[in-house]
């Protein structure tokens, strides 16, 4: 049996709601449940692609780079809609180290000339299909080589901030770091302290 077989279950159809920036789609199946009956089911699945996030990381200064940016569904649970988190971005198609570092010199100046793969996670798997690769880039905040802040044709206008790292790893305490890729992130650095230096 291979990873896309399994006789638990069995999709019976397959619908398209919505097909723009994100798809999605209207997923009818049937389950074997655990006490032998069986279930139809039907699911939305959000389709957003593949994607990748990035920590900066300064080792001589102990600071990491995140960005801040206008997410909406933020703002529609009551929130400022400004998150801070770690760059990230959709692959578009390119691997996920080369589409990391691009994304990283589009939102924050820094050129990554290497990034080292952590992990990959699945982000919501009840709902969307989105996997992302999560790297470490180990940059020199005094080399920044553009002013970053995202693609204006893309609608992005992202704030840049040079942050101290104990002071970030307390802001996930104080929730004003509250984005679950950034989150991450910071854990992997507190728990692999001697990796950041290389």
């Amino acid at each position: 049996m291979t990873k896309h077989e399994d006789q638990r279950f069995r999709i019976i159809d397959r619908r398209t709601l919505w097909n723009g920036f994100v798809n999605l789609e209207q997923i009818t199946l049937e389950q074997m449940m655990s006490d032998g009956s069986t279930a139809r089911l039907v699911r939305e699945v959000h389709d957003h692609g593949r994607a990748a996030t990035i920590l900066l990381f300064d080792p001589e200064r102990q600071m990491v780079v995140l960005v801040r940016q206008l997410r909406l569904p933020v703002f529609l649970q009551g929130e400022s809609g400004y998150l801070i988190e770690a760059p990230a971005g959709l692959l578009d198609g390119e691997a996920p180290e080369v589409a990391i570092c691009r994304e990283a010199m589009e939102e924050t100046g820094y050129h990554i000339e290497s990034a080292l793969h952590l992990f990959d996670a699945y982000m919501s798997p009840g709902s969307i299909t989105e996997r992302t690769s999560f790297f470490l880039g180990r940059i020199d905040t005094s080399k920044k080589v553009a002013p970053g802040g995202g693609l204006a044709h893309e609608g992005e206008d992202i704030e840049v901030l040079e942050i101290p790292f104990e002071e970030a790893i307390a802001m996930i305490g104080t929730g004003e770091v509250c984005d679950a890729k950034t989150i991450m992130l910071l854990q992997w650095a507190m728990l692999n302290r001697a990796a950041l230096s290389g």
